[in-house]
């Protein structure tokens, strides 16, 4: 058995108003010099499979349903 660890991300330029939100309420909380924050998933998915297979189903998964594909990009590690 494998674990795939899948990262949801959005690209570049995409708005992301969660981490815009955390950025404030951590800036009203008194926390300084944050540049920027940055919401991503994370989905770890075990597996019975060998390494190879794993992380070719967690990208499948991705395409097919985890991911939007015009608005995130994702990553796949298998552990």
């Amino acid at each position: 058995m494998v674990v795939a660890e899948i990262r949801i991300e959005l690209k570049q330029g995409v708005a992301d108003p969660e981490g815009q939100n955390t950025k404030k309420a951590l800036e009203l909380l008194g926390f300084k010099g944050i540049k920027n924050v940055k919401s991503i998933k994370v989905f770890d998915i075990e597996l019975d499979a060998d390494a190879a297979e794993a992380k070719k189903a967690g990208e499948e998964m991705c395409r097919k349903l985890l991911a939007n594909p015009v608005i995130q990009k994702f990553s796949v590690q298998i552990k």
